[in-house]
């Protein structure tokens, strides 16, 4: 199959089982994802986002099909998983299942060096990372005294510094004050900013309705639905098959159009600072009339 540029990742009929189970964890997975884009993963546990991931990153290995990163395959030999580990990195959902150093300094330089960058070039990555993150206050800290929201802005600048391609971030926000969780979208929009694609797993659908540019709903190993947020939450029955909630700006903004409190119109507010931009323009529309 001719490889498309546009297109970072392309899964080819994946396939993976977990040794003791029955279930396949990814059914025949077919998917594209196209460069530089911001894609939510959403569906129920165990509907396969997870395992998706990891077979991105090489950890793990599909039983059948193929994945392409940049149209090459994955090859799974140690220079292979090198390569795609330099262009695709993972942050956890535990972020303390991948902070092992001493110091928060030896950790964000551990992955850069262990792809050959020489020492000082690898000191000048990591004190820009450490920089740009805000790390500075705590980089000589341990790694494991950290606050929640601390440990995750490590971990992502543990992949950030080694420039990947693609950012795959596993419920970011999991568990994390609404201060942390703030700072780590932050932080996600400076990685799109860059023009790296970010891949996210969340069950939060206002969020990914506002953020994302696709988004991918997952069923049982397979993907039931991927397109722009609109076309995704206009589908409510992959909606209830995926176990979500249309999102709340969506269902308000449908709420006020049939009680005729705001003009009809195919453009639907991602936010609700847009929503309530519209209301306003709606508003003062109708006072210019009423003046005339």
């Amino acid at each position: 199959m001719e490889h498309n540029e546009n297109w970072v990742i392309e899964a080819q009929d994946v396939s993976f089982t977990y040794e003791g189970n029955e279930e396949k964890a990814l059914d025949g997975l077919e998917l594209k994802i196209r460069r530089g884009s911001r894609v939510a993963f959403m569906g129920g546990n165990g509907s396969g986002k997870s395992t998706f991931f990891l077979c991105l990153n090489g950890i793990r290995k599909p039983d059948s099909g193929r994945i392409c990163i940049d149209g090459k395959p994955i090859e799974y030999t140690r220079k292979g998983l090198l390569d795609v580990r330099g262009k695709v990195g993972i942050v956890f959902q535990e972020p303390d299942n991948q902070l092992f150093s001493a110091s928060v300094y030896e950790e964000i330089s551990f992955g850069i060096l262990n792809l050959g960058a020489d020492e000082e070039t690898a000191r000048e990555e990591v004190d820009q990372v450490i920089g740009e993150l805000e790390i500075t206050p705590f980089k000589d800290r341990p790694a494991h005294a950290l606050s929640g929201g601390q440990k995750k802005q490590v971990a992502i600048a543990d992949i950030l510094v080694m420039h990947p391609e693609v950012m795959i971030l596993d419920e970011p926000a999991a568990a994390l004050d609404p201060a942390h969780t703030r700072k780590v979208h932050q932080i996600v929009d400076r990685l799109t900013g860059k023009g790296i694609t970010v891949l996210m797993a969340t069950h939060d659908i206002d969020y990914a309705y506002r953020w994302a540019d696709e988004i991918v709903l997952m069923h049982e190993g397979r993907v039931l639905r991927q397109g722009t947020p609109e076309a995704v939450c206009a589908d409510r029955a992959a909606l209830r098959e995926a176990g979500l909630e249309p999102p709340s700006v969506l269902r308000l903004w449908e709420c006020l159009q049939d009680k005729g409190m705001i003009s009809r119109t195919d453009r639907h507010p991602r936010s609700t600072d847009e929503l309530i931009r519209m209301l306003e323009r709606d508003d003062t529309d109708v006072q210019n009339k009423e003046r005339i």
